[in-house]
């Protein structure tokens, strides 16, 4: 099953994990219209693709006014957004989620996915999560944590 991370933020939320706040957009004027609901003064706009290393391919951008959320997400919206996990030919980018922005003082790696090869759901932690997981997961896979 693929959700978007819009998806499962929300589904964190209802089980009490604390995220920031967000709304899913599929129009520039959502989106405009998202930012002037959450408040300001910095949002993100995300772009909602089913594959990870979005921001490394353009499709996620802070936003320090209405005016850069309207400009970046008819930037965003309806590109071929390109990532390692999309392959060449990208992904068409149909929807955003505009996100309170963050000063964010550590960022942490949770993911769960099913490994193949046990058939069993495998969930892999790190303290040093972010936008460049992949290489710290090869790099220094001490710091990863797998529990099946």
């Amino acid at each position: 099953m693929k959700i978007h991370e819009y998806q499962g933020k929300e589904i964190l939320r209802t089980f009490g994990v604390p995220v920031p706040r967000g709304i899913p957009a599929f129009t520039v004027q959502e989106a405009v219209e998202a930012a002037q609901k959450l408040g300001g003064p910095v949002w993100v706009v995300k772009a909602q693709i089913h594959a990870g290393g979005r921001g490394k391919g353009g499709g996620v951008k802070v936003a320090k006014t209405i005016e850069d959320v309207k400009r970046i997400a008819g930037e965003i919206l309806g590109m071929q957004l390109v990532t390692h996990q999309t392959g060449p030919e990208g992904q068409k980018v149909r929807r955003l989620y505009i996100e309170d922005g963050a000063d964010i003082q550590q960022e942490y790696y949770l993911s769960a996915v099913t490994d193949r090869a046990t058939q069993k759901v495998a969930f892999i932690a790190s303290s040093e999560g972010g936008m460049d997981i992949e290489e710290v997961a090869h790099a220094t896979p001490e710091k990863n944590i797998t529990v099946m």
